[in-house]
């Protein structure tokens, strides 16, 4: 069977400032074909099995970005969609990677993509394990986990923390590392419903609060007292500024996302209570994951090994599967700034 030549993709058809628009003459994105060029020595073809869908691709299509400011070359207009995912190896150039691997890489929302062979990872299967959590737990949201508890925020048994978004790709790996893996005196959570709540503390939150409760912040205020010692950000905006008041003599933030202000572009929320980092000596981090991703391999096989110790709690809950058309894929990926998910959430393509 000879191999394809054209290739649906998503690609960027005019860049939003509020919330990306799925459809009309003002869309976001185009649904495009393309020619798939022919493979040149040390390349790979590769077909788009699932895609990853990640908060911070929001990031890469603000027309506020700036290249020179951004970890990631922005995605240009005319462009196809960035984005992580799982695919697999119909053709290959390369003699590293046979053809029919299962592999990780980068093949954005495109239906087959050509890769030099440096930006694909082979997967390499455990029993029990579903290919899908090398996108979630056992991929760079786990990773992000690690490495910002571990190298960023230096999180001991003496902290207590706080972690948003904890139902959540990263945050539901945050707490429990935290718990069960550092041993933090307290860890709370906080989630988007009282059900999402109920999961954060069954993988191993003391206690974790819905953010859309009427008594949220009193609620919150109650879990802090006496203050805690790291706040985990995942979301920034009013909680952020609200943690700002919560935060022990010394306390850390570790900054890793700030989906409140993805789709406000022309509306960013700010902070009231920016002093506190003054009075309160803070220590703000920002960190981007992939200043440590050459760890990534040694960091995968110590949560693998967490997991089968039992320690970690990795299956079924800890990702959203949806299995739907290649013309779905961005209502799939805008159900992250709805909530709609439980950990990890990733598209799975039809075949």
């Amino acid at each position: 069977m000879s191999p394809p030549t054209k290739s649906q993709q998503w690609v960027l058809r005019e860049k939003p400032y509020s919330e990306p628009v799925l459809g009309g003459d003002e869309s976001t994105f185009a649904l495009n074909i393309a020619d798939i060029p022919a493979l040149k020595d040390g390349q790979v073809l590769l077909k788009t099995l699932y895609l990853s869908n990640d908060p911070a691709q929001r990031a890469w299509i603000s027309p506020l970005a700036q290249a020179e400011r951004l970890y990631l070359p922005p995605v240009q207009v005319g462009e196809p969609m960035k984005s992580m995912g799982i695919a697999r190896v119909v053709e290959s150039r390369n003699p590293n990677i046979k053809p029919g691997a299962l592999v990780t890489g980068n093949p954005g929302w495109t239906e087959y993509s050509v890769d030099d062979g440096a930006n694909v990872s082979a997967i390499d299967p455990h029993p029990g394990l579903p290919e899908t959590h090398f996108l979630g737990a056992l991929g760079l949201p786990g990773f992000t986990a690690y490495y910002a508890l571990t190298q960023i925020v230096k999180a001991t048994s003496k902290d207590a923390i706080v972690v948003s978004g904890a139902a959540g790709a990263v945050g539901s790996m945050v707490v429990q590392i935290a718990k069960k893996m550092i041993g933090c005196r307290k860890v709370i959570g906080i989630a988007g419903t009282d059900e999402k709540c109920r999961w954060v503390e069954k993988l191993g939150a003391d206690v974790c609060v819905n953010y859309k409760s009427s008594s949220f912040k009193q609620e919150l205020t109650k879990e802090t007292e006496g203050f805690v010692e790291i706040y985990f950000d995942n979301v920034g905006g009013e909680i952020l500024d609200f943690m700002l008041t919560r935060l022990a003599m010394f306390g850390r933030v570790a900054a890793s996302g700030t989906i409140a202000n993805y789709n406000r572009d022309s509306d960013i929320t700010g902070l009231k209570n920016f002093y506190e980092v003054v009075t309160m000596r803070l220590q703000i981090l920002g960190f981007i994951n992939i200043d440590w991703v050459q760890h990534l391999p040694e960091v995968r096989a110590i949560l693998v090994d967490e997991w089968k110790k039992g320690n970690l709690i990795i299956g079924d809950e800890s990702e959203m599967v949806i299995d739907t058309e290649f013309a779905n894929i961005p209502k799939i990926w805008m159900m992250l700034y709805s909530g709609g998910n439980t950990g990890k959430l990733v598209t799975k393509l039809k075949e």
